[in-house]
């Protein structure tokens, strides 16, 4: 009886306003600039690495494609695991009104995100394509319907105009990412393809960046502070590789060469910066208040939404299923593609047992 009012104290003091974790504060602040570090290193070596002449000459292809595709599980796996069982705890909290219980609001806030995503995403592409349509190019954002088409392409297929044209070219005809681009826009203007590969990896850099502001502020103040640490470390970086390697695969104009590089280097920024507020605010800040928990819980719940959709469609089905070079391609490539897409999602996996 004395153990079960201490623990129901216990829960009562910890829904009350209160303080996080004073501990560690030397190390706490050192794990800024770790973090930091390590998320850095995770986004910006699929980036460089596809920029720099001699690690693309010295570095082996092989090594780009695992990071790739090993990027993908770490997102789908960072969505489930990381992003949607949390925030069914959260908004489950004892602390929280017990109307919060009555319905999954995790689960229809994560629905209700995939559904804006897609309406955004439906939007953005039907504006460009009747732009490009009173252009006399056909366009077929996703590649749907063409033959040997690959979401990869995001971009413009020139055809003759006239009553009797074909909609799409020929198969023959069809061409990767970079000859496309250049066939439309040589002169390297900002192209509807351009715009299609920032819209889609804005949408999973946003959802990427609240999750990792929260991680940010939850080692901050959270009292187990040393194996959240270390599994964060692990977690960032497995996550920044997911990130940067679809930013590396990215083609760009010259002149917007940059988006990469700013995008890999603000995710390497948002956990550090959300450590810091943590330290800012520990003497006040109780992660499992209400107010807290209700936040937390939401965007989690929000951020799943966005990176099911990503890494759903835009990762696994338009990588694979609508992928020329995977339909067309060797066993073995399609079997490497696999293997390293379910590794990155079963050790991201893994880490949701810590963190």
């Amino acid at each position: 009886m004395r153990r079960y009012n201490d623990l129901a104290a216990r829960d009562i003091d910890s829904c009350a306003p209160g303080a996080g974790a004073h501990t560690y504060t030397g190390l706490r602040i050192a794990s800024i600039f770790i973090i930091m570090a390590t998320s850095m290193f995770g986004a910006m070596f699929p980036v460089v690495s596809r920029r720099v002449a001699w690690m693309r000459t010295h570095v082996p292809s092989i090594v780009f494609q695992f990071a790739k595709y090993f990027g993908s599980g770490v997102i789908i796996a960072t969505a489930f695991i990381h992003l949607l069982s949390p925030a069914l705890t959260e908004l489950q909290n004892d602390c929280l009104s017990p109307a919060w219980g009555e319905y999954p609001y995790a689960l229809a806030i994560c629905l209700c995100s995939i559904f804006m995503i897609f309406i955004v995403e439906l939007v953005a592409f039907r504006w460009g394509t009747s732009v490009l349509a009173k252009l006399g190019i056909g366009h077929d954002a996703h590649g749907h319907g063409i033959p040997g088409g690959t979401h990869a392409a995001h971009g413009p297929e020139i055809a003759p105009n006239g009553p009797h044209a074909p909609a799409y070219p020929d198969a023959d005809s069809l061409k990767d990412i970079e000859s496309l681009s250049e066939k439309h826009d040589p002169s390297g203007n900002f192209s509807d393809s351009a715009i299609a590969q920032i819209l889609g990896v804005a949408i999973l850099e946003f959802g990427v960046l609240l999750h990792s502001v929260l991680i940010g502020l939850t080692l901050a103040v959270d009292p187990d502070f040393k194996v959240l640490f270390v599994v964060i470390i692990f977690h960032q970086m497995f996550e920044g590789l997911g990130v940067g390697s679809r930013l590396a695969y990215m083609q760009l104009p010259p002149q917007y060469n940059f988006v990469p590089v700013v995008g890999a280097l603000l995710y390497g920024c948002t956990t550090p910066i959300g450590i810091a507020a943590g330290l800012g605010v520990r003497a006040t800040y109780n992660p499992n208040t209400p107010t807290a928990s209700i936040v937390s819980g939401v965007m989690d719940a929000f951020s799943s939404g966005i990176l099911i959709y990503t890494g759903l469609v835009e990762l696994m089905a338009h990588e694979f299923v609508f992928n020329k070079q995977m339909i067309e391609g060797s066993n073995r490539h399609l079997a490497f593609a696999l293997i390293c897409m379910m590794l990155g999602a079963g050790l991201m996996a893994l880490l949701g047992k810590w963190a």
